[in-house]
């Protein structure tokens, strides 16, 4: 991979950033939000799920107009509908109208989600797609870090400045892709609007490629269409691992956000003080950051559907682990780092194990569809751990279900082996002709 392809990824990783800046905003500002506004358990539940039902709409409904207009112009829209939910959500007089703000943010950020993995996929060779994703999806444990830091500055303050330091992020993203990224080559062989070749080329010549000319254009297209009759009715012919793909993403996303929603919030009424809670939710970012390349890494070497058994079980004993731990500050801290990296880990997974599932033609609708279907765990992660936890349930109890909801995830990766052409060579994938 040339530099410039590394720098594809990089402009993602830094847009995968908005998205752990965004939740754990949330979390961390949560006790004092909850304060504020006098909210429940399960009231501050369903402030933290607006923002996620607003991903699983963007995820749903703006990821076919990747596919449809490009990647890059449905990343623009969501990049200004992201800004504008969190400066939304700095100024929000109410909480009514802070979870109105969260779930434009949500929609956004949802949009940015369903594109930017694509994107970063499309970008990379088949050697170092699971490392790329695993840098992408570190952008989230940066970001998340990043959101701990500005919360933990502000403890005792004005919790808004988080969220105002968002929407500056949001805007500054927003200004940078406008200038710097390029339209995905994959989209433009595939839909050739006007300019397509030129456009095409000139990606190509940065990325230190051989030029294309149309008649190779032309060849492409052809040989696509007699793949494309297999896959134009991608969803019946690819029902069964597009559900054990929702399956694994819902399981995932439920562990993710119930750790990164939560965590602060129950150790502060275990008995940690709010800024000991944050530093725990710090060290479960940091660990988020290095387990994503950790991930990349280890997936360059095993199939990345393996890896990812071995990470989803492991994160399921470590949330167990980390919770019982707590107690001894140090001790809950170091276990905090390696949960936050292994179940970082399985985000980077369930990317990386998506996208090779579905040809060009239909790979942001499919991979759109199964994050808004993920969001589903992470929508009921927080709303039902508020309901529980409201019942009388105890830290320890909640975060037991939740390491056995994401344990389930390795049985929908052993039933996808059939169906993963990187794990079984006699199943071949849908080809693609691609200049890339």
């Amino acid at each position: 991979m040339s530099g410039y392809q590394w720098l594809i990824v990089a402009l993602c990783t830094f847009m995968n950033c908005l998205d752990g800046f965004d939740v754990m905003a949330v979390a961390f500002t949560g006790p004092s939000v909850t304060e504020e506004f006098g909210l429940s358990g399960s009231e501050f539940g369903l402030l933290v799920s607006a923002g996620l039902i607003g991903m699983a709409i963007g995820s749903m409904l703006l990821a076919p107009f990747a596919d449809l207009v490009g990647r890059r112009p449905l990343i623009l829209v969501s990049l200004a509908l992201g800004t504008v939910g969190m400066f939304g959500a700095a100024m929000a007089p109410s909480v009514t109208v802070m979870g109105v703000c969260r779930l434009v943010t949500g929609i956004g950020v949802g949009g940015i989600l369903a594109s930017t993995n694509v994107i970063a996929s499309e970008f990379s060779n088949a050697r170092n797609r699971g490392l790329a994703i695993g840098i992408y999806t570190a952008g989230y444990g940066i970001g998340a870090t990043a959101a701990s830091l500005v919360a933990k500055a502000t403890v005792g303050g004005d919790w808004r400045i988080v969220f105002y330091a968002g929407g500056f992020g949001t805007l500054l993203a927003l200004i940078v892709i406008a200038v710097v990224l390029p339209e995905s080559v994959a989209f433009l062989e595939q839909r050739r609007p006007a300019g397509a070749l030129e456009r095409i080329n000139r990606t190509l010549a940065r990325m230190r490629m051989e030029a294309v000319t149309e008649a190779e254009l032309d060849r492409a297209a052809t040989a696509r269409e007699g793949a494309e009759g297999r896959s134009s009715g991608w969803l019946k012919q690819l029902l069964a691992p597009t559900v054990l793909l929702w399956l694994t993403f819902v399981t995932i996303m439920f562990g993710f956000y119930f750790v990164n929603s939560w965590t602060p919030t129950l150790l502060v009424e275990e008995g940690l003080s709010e800024g000991a809670a944050v530093t725990a939710g710090m060290a479960i970012s940091i660990g988020g950051t290095v387990g994503s390349v950790l991930y990349g890494v280890a997936a360059r070497v095993r199939t990345p559907r393996v890896v990812l058994i071995g990470f989803s079980l492991l994160s399921a004993a470590m949330m167990i682990a980390f919770i019982v731990s707590t107690s001894v500050l140090w001790l809950g801290f170091a276990v905090g780092v390696v949960v936050g990296a292994l179940i970082n880990g399985c985000i980077a997974g369930a990317y990386t194990v998506g996208p090779p599932l579905y040809p060009a033609n239909v790979r942001s609708v499919g991979m759109g569809w199964a994050l808004g279907m993920g969001r589903i765990g992470a929508i009921l992660s927080p709303t039902v751990a508020g309901l529980i936890k409201d019942a009388g349930a105890t830290a320890t109890q909640l975060y037991v279900g939740a390491a056995l909801v994401v344990g389930l995830c390795s049985l929908c990766l052993v039933a996808l082996r059939r169906h993963d052409p990187e794990s079984a060579p006699g199943t071949a994938p849908v080809k693609e002709p691609a200049a890339v």
